[in-house]
């Protein structure tokens, strides 16, 4: 080490307050600087960054812009999850991993994510998952009526899993959010589910429209149901929820429509990996429900 980098290296006294997230930021990068054998001034030289515009960053002191970080994440040859500490990055088996699953269809993800779930006891009971069925999709999509339908039809209990959510929380699911915050709707999403899961052999279920939004409650969902996506496109979903006496996404902002537009291109992906998908647009409620019905049962090799 030369005379030059190690005086780059020191902190003075004025950086002895550094921000938790920028110590371990640059804590990676010296790691990461360490596992390809480069010298600071030769990772600075390939990155295009000074180097002690460099030292900074590995010492917590410099607050660097997104476009200097993938810069840096370049030079180290690796992502940029990578240097800002994704879970995926965080040991040998987590890199080897993700490098195995990388670039696979999303079949084959699929695949290999129940066999995990199978390999760690995750799985639900084959026939109870099968008896079990949610449905899933933006509000408007018409869950709970089609999901109190059939129902009826097949001579199952059904719940509202929003509704068990309040009574957990002893609130309206507004007052959560304002009260408590995203974190505890999550937790008490949670176990809502987990109790229907443990009380219902056979039930029908219609979940919140952003329960795909959290990674484990949407993994339980799929491990012990028979998942159904009720489709629809915004203009039905916007149409629908004020139908319903809510004027809320109307009044909100001008571009509510792009908006809802924007949360169902994002959510789709997640949506898909439903065991079925039921379009509901242009169909009245007789016709959303002959669909449904006739696809669960096809499912479910049951009698029509």
């Amino acid at each position: 080490m030369t005379s030059q980098e190690s005086t780059l290296m020191e902190p003075s006294e004025s950086e002895t307050k550094r921000s938790p997230f920028l110590e371990a930021l640059g804590e990676r990068v010296r790691t990461l600087r360490s596992r390809q054998g480069m010298t600071r001034r030769a990772v600075a030289l390939a990155a295009d960054v000074s180097e002690r515009h460099l030292a900074n960053l590995e010492y917590g002191t410099g607050n660097v812009s997104v476009l200097v970080l993938l810069q840096v994440a370049q030079a180290l040859q690796c992502s940029l999850a990578e240097l800002l500490g994704d879970v995926t990055t965080s040991s040998p088996e987590w890199l080897l991993i993700r490098e195995l699953l990388s670039k696979r269809s999303e079949a084959d993800l699929r695949r290999a994510r129940v066999q995990l779930g199978e390999m760690f006891g995750e799985g639900g009971n084959a026939q109870e998952r099968k008896n079990r069925i949610a449905l899933i999709g933006l509000r408007g999509a018409g869950k709970t009526a089609l999901g109190q339908r059939l129902a009826d039809d097949m001579g199952f209990p059904f719940i509202e899993l929003s509704r068990e959510i309040e009574q957990f929380a002893g609130c309206q699911i507004s007052e959560i959010h304002n009260l408590y915050g995203a974190n505890a709707y999550r937790r008490y999403e949670r176990r809502a589910l987990e109790e229907a899961i443990q009380i219902y052999p056979e039930v029908v279920i219609a979940t919140p429209g952003g329960l795909v939004s959290d990674s484990a409650n949407f993994n339980l969902l799929l491990s012990h149901c028979t998942t159904v996506w009720l489709q629809a496109d915004a203009v039905d979903h916007m149409g629908r929820v004020a139908a319903q006496g809510d004027m809320r996404p109307m009044a909100a902002s001008r571009e509510a429509m792009e908006d809802l537009k924007r949360i169902l291109e994002g959510r789709s992906a997640f949506y898909s990996k439903a065991d079925l998908a039921i379009n509901t647009s242009g169909r009245s409620e007789d016709q959303a429900f002959d669909a449904l019905r006739t696809s669960v049962r096809q499912h479910l090799a049951l009698p029509a």
